[in-house]
């Protein structure tokens, strides 16, 4: 395992829609492990592939710090309700903003199986899904910022944004 480059905004890449996975390979598996493994580094919360320079649709997402979440291929299937809230992107380091999201979110993706399952998130994870998933279509969340961008330090721990450090 390795720890990957974040790419960051204005990154070409970023604003690229994702190929499909059709198989997992070693490579695959190793994409993976190196996305998971630098997410934590980075205190993240969730990280898309195109985020380490790689345009497949792949995302891992660990809104607690003990269930990750694995998402090949995935697509939301259902929403409903609203939440507003701050969001931070690790492409977009030292930034945050408030983003209107559905508070509830069915998705279905494969796992690392290429098992398919079916996925329900509410809240933070609700918020964390429609986030990652909006990389695989190049997509930044900046896009639905309401407002300002503000700057945050990091000495801040982001109370106010739920812990969010995407």
């Amino acid at each position: 395992m390795a720890l990957r480059n974040i790419r960051e905004m204005g990154d070409p890449v970023l604003n690229k829609v994702c190929k499909e996975v059709k198989e997992v390979t070693p490579r695959t598996r190793e994409l993976i492990q190196d996305m998971v493994e630098t997410m934590y580094e980075a205190n993240g919360v969730g990280l898309a592939a195109p985020q380490v320079g790689i345009l497949k649709r792949i995302v891992v997402i660990d809104c607690t710090g003990e269930d990750l979440l694995v998402m090949i291929n995935p697509k939301i299937i259902e929403t409903s309700g609203e939440q507003t809230g701050g969001e931070g992107c690790l492409s977009v380091p030292g930034k945050s903003g408030t983003v209107t999201r559905p508070n509830y979110v069915k998705a279905i993706a494969y796992d690392e199986n290429m098992q398919l399952y079916e996925i329900e998130g509410t809240e933070l994870l609700a918020r964390a899904i429609c986030h990652e998933l909006d990389h695989l279509d190049g997509h930044l969340y900046v896009e639905k910022v309401e407002g300002e961008l503000v700057n945050v330090s990091e000495e801040e721990d982001y109370e106010d944004f739920e812990d969010w450090d995407e």
